[in-house]
């Protein structure tokens, strides 16, 4: 139900926000077009919001025959969390990262890059696995699939609108818009808006699939040592990754440095170290 009623506000908060751009750029119509829009969207990313974020990275995939330690890992733990074996993916990247998506635990699909699988122990990959797999079980992975999706069209609709007020779109005021000054605004409003959004579901919920992750190995270290190396590595070489998607990932796969890290989806690596460091000394640190 919490899972549910997280998935239906998210879904209001971005069709209030794409019905507020139709506003600036159509008035009372542009509101009835761009709801028409987010209804549209919202069954796409409902349905469809694995399948888009997967064909996003080209991700392939994998089947026992083709990767045997990586597919027993994640069956063995899938196993032990007591869900169906979710579909398993390989993007091509040498950055080390991975992602779960999917609706729901029967439709759910794991994605790791061909960087992680090469840094990686096999202890340090049931930590990843086991984190990826607690976002499923914790019911978290449509709410994070639909923000890719949405954030990914907001951000792409407020691009477009500000191109359009750098060429004269909006350039007359008028009872059905607001203008040149209100494209502007919302050009550069929309997407900080869907920024937010995705801070405000990302953040929490890392640590708390770091926490449920740990248990479900029984090894809290085995995640820490695993993000100690990605961070090394996704600082070193950040992943070619599109920003609305960015919070899928186990770690930020997008260079944040200086005060761009105000705005990382992901809470800070050594602050999830130090939990899970916590949890092995049998000290409790859930979110």
């Amino acid at each position: 139900m919490t899972s549910f009623l997280k998935t239906t506000l998210l879904l209001i908060a971005m069709t209030g926000l794409l019905m507020f751009i139709g506003d600036l750029l159509g008035g009372q119509r542009g509101v009835a077009i761009f709801f028409v829009i987010a209804a549209a969207m919202n069954f796409f990313s409902y349905w469809f919001s694995d399948k888009i974020v997967l064909r996003a990275y080209n991700a392939q995939e994998l089947d026992a025959q083709s990767e045997p330690e990586l597919y027993s890992i994640v069956n063995e733990l899938a196993h032990a969390a007591s869900i169906p074996m979710p579909r398993l993916y390989l993007i091509d990247s040498d950055t080390p990262n991975a992602f779960a998506t999917g609706r729901n635990a029967n439709h759910a699909a794991v994605a790791v890059t061909r960087g992680i699988m090469r840094i990686c122990t096999r202890d340090e990959l049931k930590g990843v696995i086991g984190h990826e797999l607690s976002h499923v079980t914790n019911r978290d992975i449509l709410t994070s699939s639909i923000v890719a999706t949405m954030a990914g069209a907001i951000m792409m609709i407020g691009t477009m609108i500000r191109w359009g007020a750098l060429f004269g779109l909006g350039s007359r005021d008028n009872e059905e818009g607001s203008g040149l000054e209100g494209l502007l605004i919302g050009g550069i409003l929309a997407p900080i808006a869907a920024t937010l959004i995705q801070l405000a579901i990302s953040r929490t919920r890392e640590y708390q699939a770091d926490a449920s992750g740990a248990s479900l190995t029984h090894h809290p270290l085995y995640l820490a040592s695993a993000l100690r190396k990605l961070e090394a590595a996704n600082e070193r070489m950040p992943l070619e990754a599109s920003p609305s998607t960015a919070h899928l990932f186990i770690v930020n796969p997008l260079s944040a440095t200086g005060i761009a890290r105000l705005f990382s989806t992901h809470p800070p690596i050594d602050e999830r170290i130090h939990r899970l460091e916590r949890m092995s000394s049998g000290q409790t640190a859930i979110g």
